[in-house]
């Protein structure tokens, strides 16, 4: 949140400093003035900057980001038919009155000191369920009947796959061990 935040700021600030810059290339063009060598090294270091914030939060992707401070307990838990694993659903409102709520997938193992694992993270629709439908395979049922192309329900293999319906989680480097196949809208 406060890197988004900063990297609006950055961003706002790099957008007012190359409006003045092509003011001032076009006044050096036509009155013979000197470049605006300080301005433009300016602009330049906020695109930099604003890159480099773009880029990390593409590249370096994890599901620590989500805001747990608000968060409300979901569907679940659901214990897998061998027991070894745990299914848990969380719900993460978002942009107060007028936003909507994101909800995400937590598995536990409970062979491995309970090691916890988010499988899937979406927009939360109105029919939401869980179900195992084998001891590695759960079905996640996201979906608002009145809506066709709202549908973000899937079966996940724990352990080998996950869904994030913006494709984060399946382009970052630092998650990339932790599935074989990622899932997006």
């Amino acid at each position: 949140m406060i890197l988004n935040l900063f990297g609006f700021l950055i961003s706002f600030i790099t957008v007012i400093l190359f409006l003045i810059l092509c003011a001032k290339i076009i006044n050096s063009f036509i009155k013979k003035k000197p470049f605006p060598k300080k301005l433009l090294f300016g602009s330049l270091s906020g695109v930099v900057l604003v890159s480099s914030i773009y880029i990390y939060e593409m590249y370096f992707f994890t599901f620590s980001e989500i805001d747990r401070e608000f968060t409300q307990k979901g569907p679940g838990p659901i214990i897998s038919p061998n027991e070894v694993y745990t299914a848990s659903a969380y719900y993460e409102p978002y942009g107060g009155a007028a936003g909507g709520v994101n909800v995400w997938v937590e598995i536990t193992n409970n062979k491995e000191n309970y090691k916890v694992q988010t499988v899937y993270y979406s927009d939360a629709k109105s029919d939401f369920s869980m179900e195992w439908i084998d001891e590695n395979t759960l079905n996640i049922l996201n979906d608002e009947p009145d809506y066709p192309f709202s549908n973000r329900s899937i079966e996940l293999e724990i352990g080998k796959e996950i869904y994030h319906e913006n494709g984060l989680a399946c382009i970052s480097l630092l998650m990339k061990d932790e599935y074989e196949t990622c899932y997006q809208n």
